[in-house]
């Protein structure tokens, strides 16, 4: 007798069993169950989204069995390893199947979570692939002990005096944390001082703390790209607005024209007022052309310790040891980071960084806003969808700009949610 996946391939069954496949419903083993998900999620259109909707919830137990089977087809293993669809749960039982690819697994240590990276770094699997430890080596959360680690498998446990290494005798940390062009300029000042600036007066000691810390935990990092200069994401002229770059030439000036007065005389006219530009525009210009002289190193130390619209500008810094110091900002503000959380235009690390904050995850706006970003990665989404309201989730249910995934799972929920709320 043929299998039931075999029948949904072939389009053998009708419209009402392939909704109840798509839910899981279907009178199969888990492990079949499952696959056909997989296959529906992957190639139906029609049905998709409901089963990657099911996929999200399925039973861990379950899932578990069939992540940690090599006997589990390739296409399944792709699917549940794949960073979008990823739980973390299933990860090391992933790490230690032989059946899913190194190539999918480095995949997921690019932009593993602090809490993944641990668990990689555990893996036996992991620490000898050279694939998966050159990913994680990019990770932006890795930890500076955790990037010597990384360096010394790497070398074959030879790379412990590598410029990595996070100890503070180390000449990279010196070299980042104290760089002095001149005899007067104190140490401490002059860790935290961008480059061609005085230091500032009224920079606090906890400032000074921060940064300090941020450099020594991020060393190799900003040693791997200290020569990288200020592109930010979208482009320049996103950033700055249209009207920051105005045409003005002798054909876009009007001739003055003579008034014509009711006898018919002509009297010379004042030409029309020319509107400066725009303060905004003009603010931020200046701003970009303070960090365009500064190096990745000193551009961290400005968003540590910037304005408001030094943190608006380098939280789309394209180099990610940047824009993620933006967040670790003592003086960064809720309504900053309820802006950051629906912007489009920064990297996916930025998205990926604001959940891993309590403190962010405290606001619901900022909760709300990172749903409602079409850039958000679908993991993420989906995964903070839940603490949404219902007025929330109808609106959701209806934006097009995210996925038709998140629009399915808002209508779901919102649903729910109303049926709770009668029946009390």
């Amino acid at each position: 007798m043929p299998r039931m996946i075999d029948q949904i391939r072939a389009s053998k069954l009708p419209s009402n069993m392939m909704q109840f496949a798509a839910k899981g419903a279907l009178s199969v083993p888990p492990d079949e169950n499952i696959e056909i998900l997989v296959y529906l999620a992957k190639h139906n259109k029609i049905f998709g989204d409901l089963a990657r909707i099911t996929l999200a919830g399925w039973d861990e137990k379950a899932s578990m069995a069939v992540a940690s089977d090599p006997k589990t087809p390739r296409e399944v293993l792709d699917y549940l390893v794949s960073p979008n669809n990823l739980r973390p749960n299933l990860l090391p039982a992933l790490l230690e199947n032989p059946a899913v690819a190194a190539s999918e697994l480095a995949k997921v240590a690019q932009s593993a979570s602090a809490e993944n990276i641990t668990v990689m770094l555990k893996s036996e699997r992991a620490r000898g692939a050279k694939a998966i430890l050159e990913s994680l080596r990019s990770n932006p959360y890795l930890k500076a002990s955790e990037a010597s680690e990384v360096a010394v498998l790497l070398n074959g446990n030879q790379g412990a005096a590598q410029p990595v290494s996070a100890a503070p005798a180390a000449p990279p940390v010196a070299s980042v944390t104290v760089e002095v062009k001149g005899a007067d300029v104190p140490q401490a000042a002059a860790a935290v001082a961008p480059a061609g600036e005085a230091p500032s007066a009224e920079s606090g000691t906890e400032d000074d703390a921060v940064v300090d810390a941020y450099l020594t935990e991020h060393t190799a990092e900003i040693v791997e790209a200290a020569e990288k200069p200020f592109q930010p994401v979208g482009g320049i002229v996103d950033l700055l607005g249209a009207d920051y770059f105005p045409v003005v030439e002798v054909r876009d000036i009007a001739p003055e024209q003579p008034a014509i007065t009711t006898s018919g005389s002509a009297a010379a006219a004042k030409p029309a007022p020319i509107k400066p530009a725009a303060a905004e525009p003009a603010k931020r210009g200046n701003a970009m052309q303070k960090i365009n002289s500064l190096d990745v190193k000193g551009r961290i130390q400005l968003a540590l310790k910037g304005n408001k619209e030094e943190r608006s500008i380098l939280i789309r810094d394209g180099t990610k040891v940047v824009a993620l110091a933006v967040l670790e900002a003592p003086k960064l503000s809720d309504g900053e980071v309820e802006k950051f959380a629906l912007q489009k235009n920064v990297l996916e690390a930025v998205l990926r960084q604001i959940p891993l904050k309590r403190r962010f995850m405290k606001n619901y706006i900022v909760v709300r806003n990172l749903v409602a970003n079409p850039r958000t990665p679908l993991d993420l989404g989906l995964g903070l969808m839940k603490h949404l309201l219902i007025v929330d989730l109808k609106n959701l249910s209806n934006n097009k700009e995210v996925s038709e995934t998140v629009r399915k799972l808002a209508t779901k929920l919102f649903k729910q949610k109303v049926d709770d709320a009668n029946k009390k």
